[in-house]
């Protein structure tokens, strides 16, 4: 990121204190951490933020921090203008009026000569409030990958910033942030967010960590970079919490064994004529691999006496 779009974005940021944050359908660890660090970031910076997904959050991002945060849609705030839309043709409406009963506010729609032809089913109601000045999209191909998240029309004033890797992404918005290099777009929204100046806690660093190890497969696949191990090592020395993949079989295993588990086992005895000894443990020989002093010569010694 050079340093005039650098500065371009940061305008944008300053200038909008609304800001939206989006992801598609269904996102992995990797799509949802960077998602939900840069809404910690920036409301931490004092801005209005809303991060929001057209599909309920999978069980795989729901150690994620912020992950309760998450709406449908940035719509739904207090405040603002509420529009009712349907269809028009021509002659079909003579005049809109209100009156005002018990407290409610009627709109009546009056029919022309032709009649009305929509129902209620074509009535839609939209409200303006929750539309931000700024929508930052993460990890998303296309616009269409949004759903109802992305109102077109409602969202025609915003300014888009697209970040992502993957080859696919078409390259909207009006600043395209598209690292095809590199592994994973939680090493992208760190880079972004360093870039910044903005500041990370645990909470934040520990998302995007466990963005990267979940891209990366813990570091092991081909297309690992030297960037995604730069941003890890930048994270952990902000505190960053790693978890392990398996850490919950592990401590399954261990709950499931008890005590046993962990208690080793006690020797066994047998008796003697001379009293109680430990039991050694049984010797087989190996018919192919004898013992190295197989052949050596042996004395022995009887107790018989003369």
């Amino acid at each position: 990121m050079d340093n005039l779009m650098l500065e371009k974005i940061k305008d944008l940021i300053a200038k909008n204190d609304s800001i939206g944050i989006a992801v598609g359908r269904n996102p992995g660890i990797d799509e949802m951490a960077g998602a939900l660090a840069l809404y910690l970031v920036l409301t931490e910076a004092g801005k209005k933020t809303t991060v929001a997904c057209p599909t309920e959050p999978l069980v795989e991002v729901a150690s994620l921090v912020g992950i309760d945060r998450v709406k449908k849609n940035f719509e739904g705030d207090k405040g603002g203008d509420l529009t009712v839309s349907f269809p028009y043709k021509e002659g079909e409406i003579e005049k809109i009026s209100y009156t005002l009963e018990e407290g409610k506010l009627n709109i009546l729609v009056k029919a022309g000569e032709q009649g009305l032809t929509f129902n209620d089913r074509d009535v839609k109601f939209r409200r303006s409030a929750g539309t931000p000045g700024l929508v930052i999209i993460i990890g998303t191909p296309r616009l269409s990958d949004l759903g109802s998240v992305f109102d077109a029309e409602a969202l025609k004033d915003s300014k888009v910033i697209n970040i992502d890797y993957k080859a696919e992404n078409q390259g909207y918005g009006d600043i395209p942030l598209i690292g095809r290099n590199s592994s994973s777009v939680s090493e992208l929204v760190t880079s972004f967010i360093n870039s910044l100046g903005f500041k990370m806690d645990i909470d934040i660093a520990s998302n995007l960590l466990s963005g990267i190890v979940s891209a990366t497969d813990n570091f092991q696949k081909e297309n690992t970079n030297p960037l995604s191990l730069e941003m890890a090592a930048l994270l952990m020395k902000k505190g960053a919490v790693r978890q392990s993949k398996n850490s919950g079989k592990r401590q399954a295993a261990v709950e499931k064994a008890g005590d046993s588990f962990f208690t080793p086992k006690p020797p066994s005895f047998e008796k003697t004529q001379e009293g109680t000894a430990e039991k050694k443990p049984e010797v087989k020989l190996d018919e192919n691999n004898p013992p190295d002093d197989w052949l050596a010569p042996k004395i022995y010694k009887g107790s018989t006496t003369i």
